[in-house]
């Protein structure tokens, strides 16, 4: 009742719609991302009392993951890092005329995780944080071989292609400095390469720019999808959806308390894990409303989770929660265990803060669906003349270089080939997410051990999630296996 106080001001009301509405317009440009608009914002939150700034901060970050299905789904460009698994299947419901429920069904989902999060911060936010601690660089590592074993699951036709994605995404990962030696790896003595390659740049080159290359291969073949479709959901498509929105919206949360883990990891654990125990799993990627589902009510509802970190412990989750972090600290408000007792102004008003500026996303943006959705409508060489041109005003805008925009070129065109030989991106995408946060732990874990590979099996929270990972991959590797015999000894294809 106190935070809504806090929350119901007007000033605070008014900072509450400015920030969701500025969020959910950066998180729709691809390649922006509610990082640069963060540190943007900044400077503007001078002056402010602490709590109204964090709840413009707050808005703008919740607002952009919100905001960022919709250019994933229309035109395969993910517009923030985390609606990245949003468009392996909504963009195939868009191309099958079903934009206007694939939409629709991204705000029900990214609503009700919002909402889902915001509880879970309220009532179990100091009791996760002592849960958080406990995760060291052993059990960070077993996490992430955990979320690796989704490659498989993420290989629709070949293990071993996505097995390939998956190595080469890990490759990509490591390019850069070692933070550890200080040795240049994979640069080829090439300065601009020794910071690495940040992940936007990847996924706008694999999945938008290679979208743009198939279309003007295809030329006049390919047809033109330029229908809304109904925004209602059956009661059927709402039973269907309601059991992984609710199972993805707590992964997505605790995911999201873990320092490190984030929206986007939340968002492809959701969506591997409702493809593992789907009985239509097959479907997934080729325009599965659970595919749309899973991972929005992730990614929304582990944006919340972060919160839990940063207010409790001090810790950023993510590097969004890194300059929501800084900004508290350029207040005069330090986040720690002490600060539900010294600001709890700021604690439970950016809480109560999180309901309203749910509500109000999912008013704002329902009715604008159909305007939104008039993207498809323009006459193709013009949509992807938008395409290249919004891919690179982000990728520029990331640091100001022109090697950058060679880079997603690259991409493009590493894309385009994957598409041609039925590679899976997904994968790639995955393994570049996770791979250089488990090598990073993995060393500092044997570090610690002086090199004792038994660390990571003497813990039992690392040695409960190596084992869930390798009775993962075995059943479902074991299912692949089953299938191919079935497939090669049928003349009926399952």
């Amino acid at each position: 009742m106190y935070g809504f106080s806090v929350a119901l001001q007007p000033e605070n009301l008014m900072f509450v719609f400015i920030g969701v509405i500025a969020g959910t317009v950066i998180g729709m440009l691809p390649g922006l991302g509610p990082i640069s608009a963060l540190a943007l914002m900044i400077p503007i939150t001078y002056g402010l009392d602490p709590a109204s700034g964090l709840i413009l901060m707050a808005g703008v970050y919740y607002g952009a993951i919100f905001g960022g299905s919709t250019s994933s789904i229309l035109l395969n460009a993910p517009g923030v890092a985390g609606t990245v698994a949003t468009s392996f299947d909504g963009y195939p419901l868009s191309k099958q005329g079903k934009a206007g429920k694939a939409l629709a069904l991204a705000a029900y989902a990214s609503f009700i995780g919002g909402t889902i999060s915001v509880v879970g911060l309220m009532f179990i936010a100091p009791l996760l944080s002592t849960v958080a601690v406990a995760f060291g660089p052993t059990e960070y590592f077993a996490l992430m071989v955990l979320g690796l074993t989704a490659v498989v699951s993420l290989s629709d036709k070949s293990v071993v292609k996505g097995l390939i994605a998956a190595v080469f995404g890990v490759m990509v990962a490591i390019i850069g400095i070692d933070r550890q030696t200080g040795t240049p790896r994979y640069t080829f003595d090439n300065v601009r390469l020794l910071e690495g390659i940040d992940f936007l740049i990847v996924a706008l080159g694999v999945f938008a720019l290679a979208e743009v290359f198939v279309m003007l291969l295809r030329g006049g073949k390919a047809k033109k999808q330029n229908h809304l479709g109904s925004l209602k959901l059956s009661k059927k498509e709402v039973k269907e959806i309601s059991g992984p929105i609710g199972r993805s919206s707590i992964l997505g949360f605790f995911t999201g308390v873990l320092p490190g883990a984030g929206a986007t990891i939340g968002s492809f654990l959701g969506y591997s894990m409702e493809k593992r125990i789907a009985k239509d799993g097959h479907t997934f990627g080729k325009g599965n409303i659970k595919g749309v589902a899973a991972p929005e009510a992730a990614n929304n509802a582990a944006s919340g989770g972060s919160f839990v970190p940063l207010l409790t412990l001090g810790v950023p989750g993510s590097g969004t929660t890194a300059i929501l972090l800084g900004a508290l600290l350029v207040m005069g408000v330090t986040p720690g265990p002490l600060m539900l007792e010294d600001r709890p102004d700021v604690f439970w008003g950016v809480i109560a803060s999180m309901y309203i500026g749910n509500i109000v996303l999912l008013i704002l943006n329902l009715p604008l669906i159909p305007f939104i959705s008039k993207i498809l409508n323009l006459p193709r060489a013009m949509l992807l003349s938008l395409i290249v041109v919004f891919c690179m005003i982000g990728v520029y805008g990331l640091s100001f270089s022109t090697f950058d925009l060679t880079l997603v070129l690259i991409f493009g065109v590493i894309g385009l080939f994957m598409r041609l030989y039925e590679f899976p991106a997904a994968p790639l995408i995955l393994a570049l997410i996770l791979g250089s946060i488990m090598e990073e732990n993995m060393r500092r874990a044997l570090q610690i051990s002086n090199g004792d590979w038994a660390i990571f099996t003497a813990k039992p929270i690392s040695l409960a999630l190596l084992s869930l990972a390798a009775i993962s991959s075995f059943c479902t590797y074991l299912l692949y296996v089953l299938l191919s015999i079935l497939r090669t000894g049928s003349k009926s294809h399952y």
